[in-house]
Formats: structure tokens, C-alpha cells, sequence
């Protein structure tokens, strides 16, 4: 604000759901792939899914050495490019599988300076990606690939590789996960071809660094270590593989986590938007509202009951349901709470059939109008419905349907169209809620508490009152609300109605408009003078500074007094 930015309002979550829920919504559920052997614990925890290992269609004649480890990734890089200058002079496509694009452009740099032709494959080559990937089974062809880049397609070897050993593939740091580095393998090997696979690490890697590194570091100190020397041994790639493992858990236990978390919103997910296709669809949206008005009505009648407070009572049913019970205060005071809500939830739906039946008659004539004398135009019309206090609502309604149905399809739309409004709105504000309830309950761990059994309680009693929030609103709003009268028709025509906005005004805004005109004007006349608007009185009097004497003749200073 500061700098003169516009300040925008913050964004706003419509629908959330993590990859998993949303992959077990499917009935059937499975999948395809060459590394999925590491994850096999994962499928079955998450999607009940077991991981069968169909055997190759060929037998696998690659060779995977066994790691190179260098101390730094200086002495690392330099033994790569030796090495890859030795395979190119053998005939051998060589393919280097970087982890980033910036270590790929590094690699590149020190190939240029070597006088070694090579193509880098990476995010800022993805349209020549197809022709690259065409021409890496060449011999003699050095490629540099990201792991992401140019998978999914086989590296097609050239005449007389498979002789000088097939295409070599060489990794320049084991990734944290086992399967990417085993997609990187894959690539050669394919088909019963030859090839061979190689890592290079150093101890300055991050996987290393977060693992394993002193402990190799303090081995090759003691083995007497030497500027480019390595050490190659099973033992250091089990342990390589190892600190690999744990990684893979430690992001396996976030997804976890996150998706406990998510279980949680995903119950309430499937409640609410159960009811939201009901009010889309207009399928048991009869039952969801039935289900409403007995909830509102009865927590209505058990709160006020509870207090004996007949005033209460009938200022509620006001002020909520728009209509005055009649239930007298003897009876409210003598009868048993459900007697009281039995009587009390009659006459609710009973005024609430002669409200819709109101709205009916005033709208089908015009339905009947419209089709008859503009059917060939349109097919639907825009029905403003409000309920004097909150935004109105444009419903579409069917005309023929309307006229086939004698009005009963209109207040159906209108039901569907308030119920699905107020839904939306409501499960916006609610998703925020959750969201905020998510990072609060963060704080539990301080106190030896497990977050996630308080956010599921917590979680609960929100979901409660959100749900007894739409039931009152919904309720209120089809009790309550009215149609928007227009200066010249009733009903327009759907297009046209956007066009007219500023004809449409509530009869009750123009009620309270003439009352307060009428109240003014009594006021006014009561007084002893005219309602003309009122002059302002204006300072001619220069604005005293800030370290002179206060006009007021307090002796302070201007800024210590009134202009403080």
C-alpha cells in the first residue's frame, strides 16, 4: 500500500483434495510402471493395491557397477569426463543423467573445454527433445540428459554399438529416491541389448551430506586418501541405497500425514457435496430440505423451550422463518417439548406450502404470457429471488416446463438454485476455516498432544456448525425470501434481464424508503423549520502551527491540545 499497489483481497480456496483421495474416488484402480518395485509398501498402505513384477520379455545382459565414490565434486566431475572421453573413442553412445538443470550445464561447460561434442537435454530444450533422443543411440554420441527429460522413449542403438558394448549410461549423483536412478538404468539395457550403467559420487553430494559422508570421509582418511583417488565397493552402495531408503520413508510418512490430514476433510467432502449434486440435480433435494427444516425447527424450539421464554420464542420464529407461530404463551409454557414441536413444525410447513404456492400464482401467469407471446425467442426466464437482506439470486426457469408442471418446476428451481448458492458460499468460507484450524492445532506437539487427534476433534465440531449454518440459512432464505418486483413486468426474459438492473427494487426497501421520508418530514416541520438540506459551517480562520498556543486559551501548545 505503501508503494501505491493495488491491494487485492487474498485468494479463496473453492475445492480441495490431495492426488490420493482423489485416485481412490475410482472403483477400479491400477497401473503400469518399471520402478514401482521400491514403492510396493506404499500402493498397499494407500490404494490396497499389491505390486506384481512381470519378468522381462528378454534376458538383462546390462552391467551396474558398483558406485565410485570421490571425496569432492571437483575430483568427481573431472573423472566423469575422462570417462566419458575413454567410452566415446570405444564407439559407445554415451548417456549422462544430471539432477538438475544447472548440474547439466556445468557437465556441459567442462565437455566444450575438452573439445567433446555433446547434446544437452534438458527443460530448455524440450522442442528438439524428440530429434535428440533420436540420434543418442549413435555411436560415438554424447547426450546430457535431466532425469525427467526425454523419458518414455527407447534409445534406438546404431550400427555396430552393440558390438563396442552397447549404449553407457553414467549418473552424476544417486537421486533420493531408488526409482528415479532405476529409470535412469533402464534406459540402456532394453530388449536384451548390451550396456552398462555407472554412478559417480562425492562425498559434498546432498544425499551424502545429509547421511553418510563422515563416516566414508573418515574411511578414506584412513586408507590414505589421495587427490582423484576413489573408493568402489558393495558395501558402500548398500549404504548408499540405505540413506536412499530413509529418505523414501521420511517423504513417504509426509504423504501419510498429509493424507490423515486429508481423510478428515475428505468425510466431510463427500457429505457435502452429496448434497450439493442433490440441490444441482433436484434428486432428493426434497429430503435434504425436509431434513432442514426439522433440524432448524427443533433446535429453535429446544433452545427457547429450555428458557421458558415465550417473547424469545415468537421474536425468533420472526426473525429466522418469517412467519408468527401461533402457539399461545399458556400453551407455549404447559406442554412437553415435543408436543410443542410437533404443532409448531405443522404450521412451519404449512405456511411454508402457502408461501410457495404464493409465488406460484404470481409467476405462472407471466410464464403463460411470455410463452405465448415470446416461446419462439426463449426458452427460460430470469426469476430475481431474495430474501431482503442478502444478495439477490437470478433463477432460470423452464417455461415449458413451468406451464406443463402448473408452476410447481418454478419453485423447484428456486429451491435448487438457493440450496446450491448458499452451499457454495458457505463450504468457500468453511474450506478457509479448516485450512486456519490445520496450522492451529500445529501447536499441540508442544504439549506432548498428538495434532491430528486434536484436529479431528476439532475438526468435528466445525463440520457441526457448518452444517447447522446451511441448514439456517437455506431455511431461512426459502421462508423468508420474496420476488423482486420490476417497474414495467414482473418477469423478463433471461437475456434481457441483465440489462435492466437498476429496475429492479423489493417492495420492502421501498416501504422503509417512504417511512424514513415520512419521519424526516415530521421532524423537520416539529422543529420549526424546513427540510432543506442543511448548510455547512465553514472555518475562515488560519490553522494555528503546530508549536503556537492553542486558541482555546489553555496555554498548551497547539499540538498538545486540540491538535492532538
Amino acid at each position: 500500500a505503501k508503494e501505491g499497489v493495488a491491494v487485492e483481497r487474498e485468494t479463496q480456496t473453492y475445492a480441495t483434495i490431495t492426488l490420493q483421495n482423489y485416485f481412490r474416488m475410482y472403483h477400479k484402480l491400477c497401473g503400469m510402471t518399471g520402478t514401482a518395485e521400491t514403492e510396493a509398501g506404499e500402493f498397499w498402505s494407500i490404494y490396497k493395491l499389491d505390486v506384481v513384477v512381470i519378468p522381462t520379455n528378454r534376458n538383462i545382459t546390462r552391467k551396474d557397477e558398483e558406485d565410485l565414490v570421490y571425496k569432492t565434486e571437483r575430483e568427481k566431475l573431472n573423472a566423469m569426463v575422462e570417462e566419458i572421453g575413454k567410452l566415446r573413442a570405444a564407439g559407445r553412445p554415451i548417456l549422462v543423467g544430471t539432477k538438475s538443470v544447472d548440474k547439466s550445464e556445468i557437465l556441459s561447460r567442462m565437455l566444450k573445454l575438452r573439445g567433446i561434442d555433446h547434446q544437452v537435454l534438458n527443460a530448455k530444450q524440450h522442442q528438439r527433445e524428440a530429434e535428440i533422443v533420436a540420434n543418442a543411440g549413435q555411436a560415438g554420441t554424447v547426450t546430457i540428459a535431466t532425469n525427467m527429460a526425454g523419458r518414455g522413449t527407447d534409445i534406438k542403438l546404431g550400427a555396430g554399438v552393440k558390438d563396442s558394448g552397447g549404449l553407457a549410461i553414467v549418473g552424476t549423483e544417486r537421486h533420493d529416491s531408488r526409482r528415479v536412478d532405476r529409470q535412469l538404468r533402464g534406459r540402456a539395457g532394453r530388449q536384451g541389448d548390451p550396456g552398462s550403467t555407472q554412478f559417480y559420487i562425492s562425498l559434498e553430494d546432498e544425499l551424502m551430506r545429509l547421511f553418510q559422508s563422515e563416516r566414508i570421509a573418515g574411511l578414506m582418511d584412513r586408507m590414505g586418501h589421495k587427490d582423484g583417488e576413489m573408493i568402489q565397493h558393495s558395501m558402500v552402495t548398500k549404504s548408499i541405497e540405505r540413506a536412499q531408503k530413509k529418505v523414501e520413508e521420511n517423504n513417504f510418512g509426509m504423504r501419510k500425514r498429509l493424507l490423515e490430514y486429508d481423510d478428515v476433510m475428505n468425510i466431510q467432502r463427500d457429505a457435502i457435496y452429496t448434497k450439493r449434486y442433490n440441490a444441482l440435480s433436484g434428486e432428493r433435494l426434497e429430503v435434504d430440505l425436509n431434513t432442514m427444516f426439522l433440524s432448524l425447527t427443533g433446535e429453535l424450539m429446544a433452545e427457547t423451550k429450555a428458557t421458558e421464554n415465550y417473547s424469545t420464542f415468537k421474536r425468533t420464529s420472526w426473525e429466522i422463518l418469517g412467519f408468527d407461530p401461533e402457539i399461545s404463551e399458556e400453551e407455549f409454557k404447559t406442554k412437553l417439548l415435543p408436543e410443542l414441536t410437533q404443532i409448531f413444525q405443522e404450521q412451519f410447513y404449512q405456511f411454508y406450502h402457502e408461501k410457495s404456492q404464493r409465488v406460484i400464482n404470481q409467476l405462472l401467469p407471466v410464464c403463460k404470457e411470455v410463452y405465448k407471446n415470446e416461446g419462439h425467442r426463449y426458452t427460460r426466464i430470469a426469476v430475481p429471488y431474495t430474501d431482503g437482506r442478502t444478495r439477490a439470486l437470478n433463477i432460470a426457469a423452464e417455461l415449458k416446463e413451468a406451464i406443463d408442471t402448473d408452476g410447481k418446476s418454478i419453485w423447484k428451481d428456486i429451491e435448487k438454485a438457493v440450496t446450491l448458492a448458499i452451499i457454495d458460499d458457505e463450504w468457500k468460507e468453511h474450506l478457509r476455516n479448516m485450512d486456519e484450524l490445520k496450522e492451529s492445532v500445529q501447536g499441540a506437539s508442544f504439549e506432548q498432544k498428538d495434532p491430528l487427534v486434536i484436529y479431528k476433534v476439532e475438526a468435528y465440531n466445525q463440520f457441526e456448525v457448518f452444517v447447522g449454518r446451511i441448514n439456517r440459512l437455506v431455511t431461512s432464505y426459502l421462508s423468508k425470501g420474496m420476488l423482486l418486483t420490476v417497474q414495467e413486468d414482473n418477469v423478463v426474459p433471461a437475456r434481457q434481464q441483465q440489462q435492466k438492473p437498476k429496475q429492479l427494487v423489493t417492495n420492502i426497501d421501498a416501504e422503509r424508503a417512504d417511512e424514513a421520508r415520512r419521519a424526516m418530514r415530521e421532524a423537520a416541520s416539529s422543529a420549526g423549520r424546513s427540510s432543506q438540506p442543511a448548510v455547512p459551517i465553514i472555518n475562515t480562520q488560519p490553522k494555528p502551527g503546530r508549536n503556537e498556543p492553542c486558541p482555546c486559551g489553555s496555554g498548551k501548545k497547539y499540538k498538545n491540545c486540540h491538535g492532538a
